[in-house]
Formats: structure tokens, sequence, C-alpha cells
């Protein structure tokens, strides 16, 4: 008996704790309240000496309702990890200061003015450097660290009102209104000399332009700036290259003369070059350009383009330690990889071919190089290149993912009616998911792509039971010039024609319902949307963000009046054009997809009167339509709430129609 009952015991025990692990090791999906528990990195700088990281981490604060950004460092070994603000808020523009022992960012000060403040990284508390009238944009610290270089905006003297109320907003520029900063006045953007050690501020550049992205040549001796110089800079998105000498009253030369698009101005390590981003166009339809990589003698000649024969997008150019090769990052069809160029005989290479995305790569003077990498399972991390080969060094996603399981991804591809092939990514429960019901969920831009990274939205609509697809429809990035270029003045039509083709094709795969098909997105995702429910009627449910359908209504109530003008032309000189654009709000009778609308209060991007519209359009056509308004927003939602609503009404939406 005793025998028996000490086994009795032993084996409950075993059962309890076989429970007890099994319910530690449970996986679940992903839900809209993880994002609570996510953490996002970015911006990894790499010090002088190479000994450490600075990278920085974003937090949604579920009890404030806010983000929380700070300020961290790890060692080239990934042994340590120290965190280095705590009480500051919003730090951006972090630098390291040319002798290791500083780490500067912008803040605002109790005023809302942005100024440089320093921390040393051995410790203590971060304390304000500048105390300058304007709001700084950006600054370089010059190479011996006696210096910085400030891009500073004129203050608001506008508005000295001791109340609440404030005076009217006062326009005379062509370009009048852009989102996040909102009614634009004509103060300038100049670049000012600020001596660290008397803390006295020189001019540096004066008059009617405005100056931007400064950077210190190796010696110390010049500074290269953009600039647009045109007679007028509101009606164009030209930029070109600048250069001066570090003092007051110096002449400005000017470097590139192309008539589109030059910037990310980067030195050579001996100063005779600069290599720097160039638009592939100086066409009207610079929209649908992606840069490309180009050098210049410093002291003047004709640019040599290093990527003419890549025809693909390029960015986060460094310079090799020898001067020899610039490396940077590549989009190619759902991938971004580290790629190089050899400067001498231009002679081209791929570092990376992973099917994932690095971002933010960065390199010192002494070549050591970092960079961010996600793939389809794992958010953002820091990694630092070993010569070539990426090495992890942070691990912060570990906590975030230790409770989910994975959404199964596979690329796929579509072939439009057309003929077009058209790239895309899937996301399932799981590998045996089979005839589910699809949301076809479209990115904005239209100038971006869906790559293989860590994509959260999509994984959590996945989750809730839907099969997701990204479509990289024609006027995306990553699949050549030509293809981006192919919506140029026709919205809505090829664009349509990829998202059915791609639905299609899932359904004829056996992964999509035919009975249950969805769609989404923001911004010109939710533009697509609109168009694609008033192209096919097989959609049952639609949630339309942040878009618009009566394109006529948008000139002159968002930001994009040059494209217009460069692309459609004057509504009073083109109006057939203008009318065709419109055709999801002119044709709303013949819409039969359930849609939520959402749209931001504040957005001058899309305003919301473009989800207004289609959403009192399908409420008088008697389809099943609500409107969501998210207060005080621009074009992104930054309150976490807002974001965890979003993710939410659109799965209640799909649930309801879908399923």
């Amino acid at each position: 008996m005793k025998f028996n009952l000490h086994f009795k015991t032993l084996l409950f025990s075993s059962i309890v704790l076989i429970t007890v692990a099994s319910a530690q090791t449970a996986k679940r999906q992903i839900l809209p309240s993880d994002i609570y528990r996510m953490e996002k990195i970015s911006h990894p700088v790499i010090s002088p000496d190479g000994n450490w990281v600075a990278y920085q981490i974003s937090r949604n604060d579920s009890t404030k309702d806010n983000q929380n950004k700070n300020i961290y460092m790890v060692s080239w070994d990934g042994k340590e990890n120290i965190r280095l603000t705590h009480a500051t808020k919003k730090a951006e523009s972090y630098a390291w200061s040319p002798d290791d022992k500083y780490l500067s960012f912008l803040a605002p000060d109790d005023e809302g003015t942005s100024q440089v403040h320093l921390m040393d990284r051995r410790g203590g508390e971060a304390f304000r450097l500048t105390q300058v009238k304007g709001d700084i944009q950006s600054y370089a610290w010059s190479p011996d660290g006696s210096q910085l270089v400030l891009a500073i905006t004129e203050p608001n003297n506008a508005d000295t009102a001791k109340t609440k109320i404030r005076k009217p907003y006062v326009m005379d520029r062509y370009h009048f209104k852009e989102d996040y900063v909102g009614y634009l006045d004509n103060r300038k953007t100049h670049l000012y000399l600020f001596n660290i050690k008397t803390k006295q501020l020189d001019t540096l550049t004066r008059g009617q332009y405005n100056e931007n992205s400064p950077n210190w040549s190796p010696d110390g001796k010049q500074i290269v700036f953009t600039s647009n110089h045109t007679a007028d800079p509101d009606q164009n998105e030209n930029s070109d290259l600048f250069i001066t000498e570090p003092r007051t009253g110096a002449t400005v030369r000017q470097l590139t003369t192309f008539k589109g698009r030059d910037s990310k101005p980067v030195w050579s390590p001996d100063g005779s070059l600069i290599a720097y981003l160039r638009s592939a166009t100086d066409k009207d339809f610079i929209s649908y350009d992606q840069d490309q990589l180009a050098i210049v003698p410093a002291g003047g000649g004709d640019p040599i383009i290093l990527s003419v024969k890549n025809d693909r997008p390029i960015s986060e150019i460094n310079w090799s330690s020898d001067g020899k090769q610039i490396w940077g990052l590549m989009e190619d069809d759902r991938k971004k990889n580290i790629v190089s160029w050899q400067v001498s005989d231009r002679t081209f290479r791929k570092i990376t071919d992973k099917d994932a995305e690095f971002s933010d790569l960065n390199a010192n003077k002494k070549g050591k190089m970092t960079t961010l990498f996600s793939d389809g399972d794992t958010p953002e991390e820091v990694y630092a290149l070993d010569g070539e080969r990426p090495r992890r060094l942070t691990f912060v996603q570990d906590s975030f993912l230790a409770p989910l399981k994975s959404i199964y991804q596979k690329g796929f591809r579509s072939r439009s009616k057309d003929g077009t092939s058209v790239s895309g990514i899937l996301y399932l429960p799981d590998s045996t998911s089979r005839k589910m019901p699809l949301i076809l969920f479209i990115h904005g831009g239209p100038m971006a792509q869906d790559g293989f990274g860590f994509d959260e939205y999509r994984q959590i609509l996945s989750a809730s039971g839907f099969a997701v697809a990204a479509v990289n429809y024609r006027g995306s990035t990553g699949r050549g010039g030509e293809y981006e270029r192919a919506i140029y003045a026709d919205w809505g039509n090829k664009e349509v024609m990829d998202i059915i083709g791609a639905a299609d094709q899932l359904i004829a795969d056996g992964y999509a319902d035919p009975q249950r098909l969805g769609i989404g997105g923001w911004s010109y995702g939710g533009i697509l949307s609109d168009y694609t429910i008033a192209t096919d009627t097989r959609f049952k449910a639609a949630v339309s963000g942040a878009g618009s359908a009566l394109q006529l209504s948008m000139f002159g109530t968002d930001q994009y009046i040059n494209q217009y003008m460069n692309e459609l032309g004057a509504p009073w000189k083109n109006l057939d054009k203008w009318l065709k654009l419109s055709y999801p709000f002119l044709q709303a009778d013949k819409i039969k997809t359930a849609t939520l609308f959402m749209a931001s209060q504040n957005d001058f991007n899309v305003p919301a009167a473009g989800a207004e519209q289609m959403y009192q359009a399908l409420k008088s056509t008697g389809v099943p339509s609500k409107l969501v308004i998210y207060p005080l927003q621009n074009h992104g939602l930054s309150v976490p709430s807002y974001v965890v609503d979003r993710y939410q009404r659109t799965i209640e939406w799909f649930k309801t129609y879908l399923k």
C-alpha cells in the first residue's frame, strides 16, 4: 500500500510536471495586442573605434498610450548591452563624436524646439549642447570634433499671441501643405557652424533657398550639402549637390546640375570623390523613380552612374575604408540585400542574397559595418559584418517571439490577363491551410515593395483565420524602372489587373475560396481597394484605409500638387483624365462590396475626405459600410491603441463578411 501510494504520488507529480511543461511550451497565434510586447529596433550606428554600436528601441506603452524611444549600445562582440537614455523624450538623429566619448542626438527643449544634446557614453545624464533659435533639422560633427554644422529652420514668429487662440495661417507658396508639418510658410532652412567649446554660432549659408544633408570632407576643409536652386523649388522635385568651406562668407559652389534629384552625399576616404544617390530620370514621372548610385569628383566634373546596369533601387551607401568600393542596399523582387561596386571598373557584386530584408547599413572609417536584418519569422535585429558575413549582435525579439506560432509564408507568382508576371507573398495560418477566405492586403506607395521581412499586420490577419496575400502590382519597386512607370497617369488599371490576377492564381492553386474574397490596404493600398471593388464584384468585403476615389477632389487638398500637374495636368485643361481616374466614386452604384473606410483626421497626405466621400456614396446606394476617423492622427497612426483598434476592426469586418 505504501509502495502504491508512493507510486501514485510520483505518477501524479509527473503528470502535473508534464502538464505544466506543456502549458509553458504551448504556442499561440499572434494577436493585435501583441504590438504592446513588440520592440522595434532602428538605426544602428557604429562608433569610430568600432567597439560599440548604438541603436534605438521603440516600445508601445499601453498605460500612457504612447511610444517610448530609447538609445542603447551593444559591444562589437555582442557580450555587453547598455541602455543609454531613460527620461529623454524623442531622442533622434544620434551620432558618435569623433573621439568616441560622446553620443549626440536631437531632442526637443522645454519650448519644443529641436536641439543637440550630448551624453557621455561612459555614464551620466544627457545635457543640452545647443540653445539656438529655430529648429535643428540635421547636423554633422567636424572630423576633429571641434564644430558641428547645423541645418536650422528659422524660428516661427508668425504667432506670438499670449492666448490659446492662434492667429490665421497665411500662405503664399505654391506648395502650401505637408503631412506631419502642416501648413507651410516661407521660413528657410540654412546651415550654421557651432563651436563646441565657445558655443558660438556662425552663419554659413543664407538666402531664399533651403539647405539640407550637410556632410564634412575628411580633412574638414569643405562641406557638401543638398539644395534646390531652381526659380521656384515648390514646382519641381529637383535637388543638387553644393560645396562650401566651413567659414562665414565662403563661396558656395554647385557641384551637380541634374534636373532630377541628387541626394545623400558621402565623401570618399581621401576626399577626392563624392558618392550620392541620383534619381534615374529627370522627367515628369520622377514620382515613379528609383535611386541610382553615382559618384562625382569633389573638384567638379561629370558624374558616373555606377549602378546604371542594375535597374533596381539603391540606398544606404557607404565607402569601404580604402575607398575602392562602395557598399549599399538594393531592392530586388521582394528582397533587399547588401551589394557593392568596385569604383575603378564599376564591377558589381552581391554580398548577401537572402530571401529577407537588410536595412540601415552603416560603416565607420575603419570599414566595420552594421545593419539590421529581418526575415519572415523575425523582426529586425542588429547585425555586424565580419568581412562579408553578417553576425547577430542583438536578441531583442526573442521574448516577443517565444510564445508565438509561426505563420506559414511562401512567395508566389501570378500572371495578369495581359501576360504580365507579378510577384507576391502568401501568408497562411499553417502549411496545410487550403480553400481559405482570402484577403489581398495591398501595400501603399505605390513606390514600395512587399518583401520577405517580418510583416506583423499580415501575420496578425492570417493568424485570425485567413489566407493573406501581398501583391507587388505594377508601380511597385524591385522590378525595374519600366515596371514602376507602367501606371503613369493610368491609375486603377494595370494595378487592379495584377491584383485580380493574383486572386485568380491563389484560387487556382487551391489556397483561396472564390466565394470568400476580401481586399484591404492603407494609402495607395486603400486607393487600390476602392478601384478593385469598383471593377470586380466578387469581393465580399473590403477595408479601405486612407484612400480616395474622387481624385478630382484631391487637387489642392493634399500635398501632391507637383505630381498632379506633371502627371495628370490641370483639371481645367484635362478634365476627362481626372474623371476617368475617379471611376470608383462616379460608378459607386456598381459596387456591391461591404466596405469599412478608415482615415486620419489630420492627414494632409491622403485627406479624410477621400474616405468620407466613398462612405457617403456607399451609404447612399445601400451597400453595408462604416467609417472610422482616428482623431488628430497624420497619415500613419502613432497612438498605440489606435493601431490595435485598426487591426481589431479590420479582423472583425472580414470575419463578419467572409466567414
